[in-house]
C-alpha cells in the first residue's frame, strides 16, 4: 500500500467514521433535533455537551472532507482512464449514473439524509472542470463558497427583519403568517413529533411514509442550495490534489500551519456554539451562525487532514493508521452499511429504538459502530479486493463482474 494511497484513505476513513457523529441524530431522533436539542432528546447536562461537541468537532467538517476527497477521487479515476477504453468521460459518467441509483435507493428506502444523489449531480458538473488550471479551480471554488455564505447571510437578514416586524404591535397579517411558517419546522409540535415517532417505530412502509416528505424536500428544494457549497468544496479538493496536498508531498511545515489554522477554527466554532446556546437556538439567528461556522469548517477540515497526513508520514501508530486506511478503502460500504445497521436499530422493523434514547446515549451506538468498522474493514481487505458495495458499484459501472477474492492474503492487511 503506497503512502500516497494511505494518506487519501486514512483521511477518508476518519471522515466515514466522523460523519456518523452528526448523522446519528437524524437517524435516531425526530426531525429538527438535528439543529436544536430543545426539540427532542434532551438539551441540558450531557445532552447539551453532546450537541456542543458534535457541533464543534464534526458538524460540516466531515462532510467537507468527504466532498474534497470526492473531487480528488474524480481526478484519480479520470486521469487513470486517459488513453484507455473506455475513456475518462464514459468511465466517469458510468460511475456517476450508478452512484445516483445507489443514492435514490438509499434515500427513498432507508434514510432521507443520503448524500450520494447530491454527489452524483455535483460530480456530473465537476467533471467539466477536470482540465482547468489550479488557479481557475481555486477561483471558482472561492466564488461558490462566497455565494453560499452570502445566501446564508441574506436568509439571516430576511428572518431578522421579519422577526422585528412581527414583534411590533399591529404587525401585518401576511408578516405574521410568514413568521409562523418560518417557525413551523423548529417549534416542537407534539402532534408532528408523535406522528414521526409512531411511523418510524412501525413497519417498513410506515417508515417510508415518514421519510417520503423529507427526501422530497432534500432532493428538490434543498438540493440546488446545497450544490453551491458542494461544488465549491469539490473544486477545492481537485485543486489540492493537483497541488499534491492529498498525496502528502508538501513540506511538514505547510501541513503544520493548516493544523494551527484548524485549531483556531475549532476555538472560533466553540465560541459560536456558546452564542447559539445564549440565543436559545433562535431560528432567526441560526443562519448567521451557519455562515460564521462555515468560514471555520474548511480550515478545520484541512487541519484534520493535515494532522492525519503528518501521522501517516511519521510512521507512528501504524496499527491504527492501517485500520483507518482500510475503513477509507471501504468507505462506500461503510457509509451504506452504517445506514443499514442504524435503521435496523432505530426503526420498527428492527429494534424500534427511534426516539427512545437521549442525545448523549446515541453516542454509545456511534462508538460501537466505529469499533465495528475498524474491526471488520482490515481483515475483509486481506481476503477481498473490494468491499461489497464497492464491488457492486465497480461491476455495474463496467457492466462486468469484477474479480472479488484475492489470490493470496494481502500482507498489508495481516
Amino acid at each position: 500500500m503506497s503512502e500516497r494511497i494511505a494518506t487519501l484513505d486514512v483521511v477518508r476513513g476518519v471522515a466515514v467514521l466522523g460523519i456518523l457523529a452528526m448523522n446519528i441524530v437524524s437517524l435516531g431522533l425526530p426531525g429538527y433535533a438535528y439543529v436544536d436539542p430543545n426539540y427532542y432528546g434532551g438539551a441540558d447536562g450531557l445532552n447539551l455537551a453532546a450537541w456542543a461537541a458534535a457541533y464543534v468537532l464534526f458538524d460540516g467538517k466531515m462532510r467537507a472532507l468527504f466532498t474534497m476527497l470526492f473531487g480528488a477521487s474524480l481526478l484519480i479515476v479520470t486521469d487513470a482512464a486517459e488513453g484507455r477504453t473506455p475513456g475518462p468521460a464514459r468511465t466517469h459518467y458510468a460511475r456517476i449514473f450508478w452512484l445516483f441509483v445507489f443514492g435514490m435507493i438509499h434515500g427513498w428506502l432507508f434514510w432521507f439524509g443520503d448524500i450520494l444523489v447530491e454527489y452524483a449531480v455535483a460530480g456530473s458538473l465537476l467533471f467539466l472542470a477536470r482540465r482547468w488550471p489550479v488557479s481557475a479551480l481555486l477561483y471558482a471554488a472561492g466564488l461558490l463558497f462566497a455565494a453560499d455564505i452570502a445566501r446564508q447571510l441574506i436568509t439571516w437578514h430576511d428572518l431578522t427583519h421579519l422577526q422585528a416586524i412581527v414583534s411590533t404591535p399591529g404587525a401585518p397579517a401576511d408578516a405574521i403568517a410568514a413568521w409562523r411558517q418560518a417557525l413551523s419546522i423548529s417549534a416542537p409540535d407534539p402532534s408532528v413529533i408523535a406522528r414521526e415517532l409512531t411511523l418510524y417505530r412501525g413497519g417498513f412502509l410506515d417508515a417510508f411514509a415518514a421519510r417520503k416528505p423529507m427526501i422530497l424536500l432534500f432532493q428538490t428544494v434543498f438540493l440546488p442550495f446545497l450544490l453551491c457549497g458542494t461544488l465549491g468544496i469539490g473544486l477545492l479538493g481537485m485543486a489540492l490534489y493537483r497541488l499534491g496536498f492529498w498525496q502528502g508531498t508538501w513540506r511538514a511545515l505547510s501541513y503544520r500551519r493548516f493544523v494551527v489554522a484548524g485549531a483556531i477554527g475549532l476555538a472560533g466554532t466553540a465560541a459560536i456554539a456558546r452564542t447559539i446556546v445564549a440565543h436559545r437556538f433562535d431560528v432567526a439567528f441560526l443562519p448567521l451562525t451557519d455562515a460564521l461556522s462555515q468560514l471555520m469548517r474548511l480550515p478545520i477540515a484541512l487541519g484534520y487532514a493535515s494532522a492525519l497526513i503528518l501521522l501517516v508520514r511519521s510512521g507512528r501508530a501504524s496499527g491504527l493508521v492501517s485500520r483507518l486506511a482500510a475503513a477509507g478503502r471501504l468507505a462506500f460500504t461503510n457509509y451504506l452499511g452504517t445506514t443499514l445497521v442504524m435503521t435496523t436499530i432505530f426503526y420498527g422493523y428492527g429494534l424500534g429504538l427511534f426516539g427512545r434514547l437521549e442525545r448523549a446515549e446515541l453516542y454509545l451506538l456511534v462508538l460501537g459502530q466505529w469499533m465495528l468498522i475498524l474491526l471488520w474493514s482490515k481483515p475483509w481487505l486481506a481476503r477481498f479486493r473490494y468491499g461489497p458495495f464497492e464491488w457492486l458499484w465497480r461491476s455495474l459501472a463496467r457492466w462486468e463482474a469484477q474479480p472479488m477474492r484475492r489470490t493470496a492474503i494481502a500482507k498489508d492487511y495481516q
